[in-house]
Order: C-alpha cells, then sequence, then structure tokens
C-alpha cells in the first residue's frame, strides 16, 4: 500500500511539471532552427569599431598608410624581375587591351560590393523563413555575416599596408610611370586581395551560420555562393590589379574568418559541454526521458 502510494505521489509531480519545448517531440516534419550565442551591445560594439577602423582606413586614410614606394616589389637588387612562376603564370588571365582590364574591374566591384551582399542577405532570409525560424533569426544573422566581413577586411587592411605589393599593372610600367597612374596611393596594396577576401567572408560566414541554424536547404548557400564568389578573384586578375597569389590568399582568409567567427563567437546556446546529462519531465501527456549521451 505504500509503495503503491509512493507511486501515485511520483506519478503527480511528473505531472505537474511543465515539458520543455526542446524535450516534446516535434510535428512531423517541422523544421528546427538552433539559437545562436548573440549580444547586440558587444557585437555592434565589434562591428562598429572595426568598421571604423576598415572604412576609415580605405577612405580617409589611405593616402597616409599606403607606402609611397613598394617593400615587395618582386625585383632583384639589380632590377630584375624576380616574380615567381606562379604569379607568371596567373598573369595570363589579365585582359589583353585596357578596355578589357577596365570591364573586369567594374564587374568584379559589381559582384563584391552590390551582388554578393545583396544575394547572401536574400538568400539567408529565405532560407530562415523556409526553415519556420522567427524573423529575429534573420537579424542576427545579418549581424553576423557583417561582423565577419569587417573583422576579415580590418586584418586585410593591415597586412595590405604593411606587405607593400607592388601590383601587376604597376610592376610592369616604367619607373618614371609609377607615379602617373589614377591612384598613386593604390600602387603597392596588392597582397592580398580585398575583394576576394571579402567575397568569400561573406559566403562562408552565411553557410557557417545556417549550418548552425539547422536550416532546411542550406546547401543552396554553399551550392550558388562559392561559384560566384570564385568569379571575383577570377575578375580581379583579369583587370591586372592582383596576383594569383594575392586572390588564394584572400580566398583562404575570408574562408577561415567566415567558419571561425561563427563558431567562436555564436556557436548553438544550450548545448553541454559535459559528455552526459539526464533530465526526467512531464506533463499531460505523461512523462519524458531526456539526456545527452
Amino acid at each position: 500500500m505504500l509503495s503503491s502510494s509512493c507511486v501515485l505521489a511520483f506519478a503527480s509531480l511528473l505531472a505537474a511539471s511543465p515539458v520543455p519545448q526542446d524535450a516534446l517531440p516535434s510535428a512531423e516534419g517541422a523544421p528546427i532552427a538552433h539559437e545562436l550565442r548573440f549580444d547586440w551591445t558587444r557585437d555592434g560594439v565589434i562591428t562598429g569599431v572595426g568598421g571604423v577602423l576598415w572604412i576609415g582606413s580605405e577612405a580617409l586614410l589611405k593616402k597616409q598608410l599606403a607606402p609611397e614606394s613598394c617593400r615587395w616589389c618582386d625585383r632583384n637588387p639589380d632590377g630584375t624581375d624576380s616574380l615567381n612562376r606562379l604569379d607568371k603564370w596567373g598573369r595570363g588571365l589579365a585582359g589583353s587591351t585596357e578596355e578589357q582590364r577596365k570591364h573586369a574591374d567594374t564587374w568584379s566591384n559589381v559582384v563584391d560590393f552590390a551582388v554578393l551582399p545583396v544575394g547572401v542577405l536574400g538568400t539567408q532570409y529565405a532560407l530562415s523563413q523556409g526553415s519556420g525560424a522567427p524573423r529575429s533569426f534573420f537579424a542576427q544573422d545579418a549581424g553576423i555575416i557583417i561582423e565577419t566581413a569587417v573583422l576579415a577586411s580590418v586584418l586585410n587592411q593591415a597586412v595590405k599596408f604593411t606587405a607593400g605589393r607592388e601590383r601587376p599593372f604597376v610592376h610592369v610600367l616604367p619607373e618614371d610611370q609609377k607615379p602617373l597612374t589614377a591612384k598613386p596611393e593604390d600602387n603597392n596594396l596588392s597582397f592580398y586581395s580585398g575583394h576576394t577576401n571579402l567575397a568569400f567572408a561573406l559566403v562562408v560566414s552565411a553557410g557557417t551560420v545556417a549550418e548552425l541554424r539547422g536550416y532546411k536547404n542550406r546547401a543552396w548557400i554553399w551550392a550558388v555562393g562559392l561559384p560566384l564568389a570564385t568569379t571575383v578573384p577570377l575578375l580581379r586578375m583579369a583587370a591586372d590589379k592582383h596576383y594569383l597569389t594575392d586572390v588564394i590568399t584572400g580566398a583562404v582568409l575570408g574562408s577561415a574568418f567566415g567558419v571561425a567567427v561563427p563558431r567562436l563567437l555564436h556557436g548553438r546556446l544550450n548545448e553541454s559541454s559535459s559528455a552526459l546529462s539526464l533530465r526526467v519531465s512531464g506533463g499531460p501527456r505523461g512523462a519524458v526521458l531526456s539526456g545527452r549521451f
């Protein structure tokens, strides 16, 4: 009799305990989007400060920060060309006429600063809504993607001003013609490609966020975004603005930021680091045993 009373009392306690939403079985086919760590104050400050450093160094302080002469000139002390074979081969992609090179330069700007950002954010919105996520998730996703792009670009600016590599089209000019380019302050900022760095930071961060969220059809970010991002370095080399090693480095570092920033700063919430956890709860539908093993 006593044992029966204990069982009834225990069952009553279970019935009175609320069932957490994440412990209940989801409706068949219902998508689940994970919450990520995001703080508007913290991430707003990081993005804001980074944006000031990036845009300020590009738009306001470039003439003061950019080296007047190359530090990385790809020339021997006697003035002969010392450009490596890989970059010599890559220069074969440069347009053969000035008009072709200008068209490539224009299109690289259009893709990098218009098509890719709009496309990436638009696709991210479609994925979040298609997965049944609240609209606040897309706002956070956009914040993470922008934060990643800004941080990647700050490092890029610092390396460019420090390395001082001469651009390909400047490298082939006679010495007396180099100061006469349209933007002399831009002559020695070849390494590494900022356009490529930005393109891959945008796409890879969006893909990483979509993976962390668990969005349905998230493969579209990779399937469409990566080929589109790859057009940017090809156009930069076609414009004779960058060497092959410049764009490879930009792609690698942009991708690294695209993975690291979302995963290190914005991992999933409510994921226990312990190997074993167990929880018993209940509700009108009965008792639920849940845990992580």
